[in-house]
């Protein structure tokens, strides 16, 4: 089970940090996807087990980083320079293949109920 936190309303320019808990003692890659109304879900960004890969998408890069705290079960996605455009619903999911990175979220078996990120210009 998956449990998304950390979403809320805030300004463009503005930082937040999203947290994605994980029951369970096993050890998943985690990745972050994220669904505006009407449109497709977009990849955000990927964390091996151990944290030594990730990968993010395009939009986010230089804006956006994904850690985990493996003692804690948690992933985070730590938000900056946030835009209106990043309005979306914030979805974690995990893949039983530990070194899954992968921007596709066909490869994650779990997720998260979502969370809602609203930045406002």
């Amino acid at each position: 089970q998956l449990q998304a936190s950390g979403g809320g309303l805030v300004q463009a320019g503005d930082s937040l940090r999203l947290s994605c808990a994980a029951s369970g003692r096993a050890l998943y890659g985690m990745a972050w996807f994220r669904q505006a109304p009407g449109k497709e879900r977009e990849f955000v960004s990927a964390i091996s087990w151990n944290g030594g890969r990730k990968t993010y998408g395009d939009s986010v890069k230089g804006r956006f980083t994904i850690s985990r705290d493996n003692a804690k079960n948690t992933v985070y996605l730590q938000m900056n320079s946030l835009k209106p455009e990043d309005t979306a619903v914030y979805h974690c999911a995990a893949s039983r293949y530990r070194d899954c990175v992968d921007p596709i979220s066909l490869s994650y078996e779990y997720w998260g109920q979502g969370t809602q990120v609203t930045v406002s210009s």
